[in-house]
């Protein structure tokens, strides 16, 4: 069935849930935004609007009888690629929504009963974001449309337009290689995983991120290596993806008000977490902290009752990270610590429940001004070496960014940062972290 809802051409979306009120509701929120509406009660009745109409984002239900959203989002990613995908979902089920993730590539998850204002946003957001993507394509396809025409034009100007192409291959580059790895693990990841979490944190949100942050500055203090480094950034950013399937009462108690069947599915979290990220080998590395983190010193944690020198170190300093901020949040205890009482009662355990190394480096660390100088270096092009990590982010002439913070270098990058430096011209710096060890 279909909406007209502007003279124009709206963009249409396709709502697919087996209950005809769920797509009754649905319909009545998202009419008012003037796009056009197509509705199927089936997985099945979906595809067959999908090969006759131009779709620009898809919702759909999780559970339906012969083809769930999980099948039928992978479909619809296989023979529609351009079509954003939504799932929505009453039910709190971590294989599924993985699966639903990892083969159908899903924008965003959406739990039942859903916020009417935080849908129709996230279906603007998605939309202007497909719009101004395909702008994009639009232009590129325009600037290698009128190169050739250039080309035809005048054969003189044929070394100018290979020259500009090179240049461009050469930005081009400089994307492709730091995007590939965000396209394959970030964005069926973390973006995903993150934005999961964020959707249930509530009072704690922010959690993760200060975590991660925490986590790295202790690694960087420990002068653990860059690759480590972010090893341990990735995993505190999902430490808590386990927590997924915790209904939102579990969520909002600290752990001493747990009852005995709650506690038991909490000491799960952390296996569950690195489980989730088994299938991203880019994240393997994160699993294994995360599997660790809420192992103790004195042998007494959990999963695997590890002990000591046992335990990763990057296990050891998430453990101390994540209690930092639990303790004053209020997720470990009924009361909320402010951080100098946070600190204390992590060093009282230090050697018991703590790392000492760990503990040593949190009380340092927290001595520090929060601004303290000689964080980063400047570093010519040519004493660029493999294993330094960006302070800030690397802009071309133009303003196009060509590498993000934090991004590691190796050895592909640094010939492709000083080959564009010798053919720009330019007499280009980086900033870089010196806290990084370089080999």
């Amino acid at each position: 069935m279909t909406e007209q809802t502007s003279p124009t051409t709206p963009p249409t979306l396709l709502l697919v849930d087996d209950e005809p009120s769920i797509l009754s509701a649905l319909r009545r929120l998202f009419r008012p935004c003037g796009y056009r509406i197509l509705t199927s009660e089936s997985g099945a009745g979906g595809l067959a609007l999908l090969a006759e109409e131009d779709v620009d984002l898809v919702i759909s239900d999780m559970r339906m009888p012969e083809m769930d959203g999980a099948a039928f989002l992978e479909k619809v990613r296989a023979g529609w690629p351009r079509a954003i995908r939504i799932l929505l979902t009453g039910y709190a089920d971590i294989a599924s929504t993985v699966n639903a993730i990892n083969k159908g590539e899903i924008y965003r998850y959406v739990s039942k009963p859903w916020d009417d204002n935080d849908i129709v946003l996230m279906v603007r957001d998605a939309l202007q974001s497909q719009r101004l993507q395909s702008e994009n394509t639009r232009l590129l396809a325009l600037t290698q449309s009128q190169n050739e025409e250039l080309k035809m034009l005048n054969s003189g100007l044929e070394a100018r337009v290979q020259e500009r192409t090179a240049e461009l291959e050469q930005v081009n580059g400089f994307l492709n290689l730091a995007n590939d790895t965000l396209k394959q693990s970030f964005l069926v990841s973390i973006k995903i995983f993150s934005t999961l979490i964020e959707l249930r944190e509530g009072s704690a949100g922010g959690h993760a991120r200060r975590v991660a942050d925490l986590s790295r500055k202790l690694a960087m203090q420990l002068g653990m290596d860059a690759k480590t480094q972010q090893d341990i950034f990735l995993a505190g950013l999902l430490h808590d993806i386990g927590k997924i399937g915790f209904s939102d009462a579990m969520l909002a108690k600290p752990v001493p008000k747990l009852n005995s069947e709650e506690l038991s599915r909490y000491r799960k979290h952390s296996v569950a977490g690195a489980s989730a990220l088994l299938p991203l080998a880019d994240l393997k590395g994160a699993a294994d902290l995360i599997r660790v983190h809420h192992e103790r010193f004195d042998g007494q944690g959990f999963p695997d009752g590890l002990q000591g020198l046992g335990i990763p170190l990057g296990g050891r300093i998430l453990a101390v990270a994540n209690d930092y901020d639990g303790l004053q949040i209020g997720t470990l205890s009924e009361r909320r610590f402010g951080a100098d009482d946070a600190k204390a009662l992590l060093v009282r355990s230090r050697g018991k429940r703590y790392c000492p190394e760990v503990i040593d480096a949190l009380v340092e660390l927290l001595g520090k001004p929060h601004d303290e100088p000689g964080q980063e270096n400047v570093v010519p092009v040519d004493e660029l070496r493999v294993g330094m990590v960006l302070a800030r982010d690397l802009l071309a002439r133009d303003g196009t960014l060509l590498l993000a913070t934090d991004y590691l270098l190796d050895a592909n990058l640094v010939r492709e940062i000083q080959a564009y430096a010798r053919r720009e011209s330019l007499p280009l710096v980086l900033h870089i972290r010196n806290h990084t060890k370089q080999r």
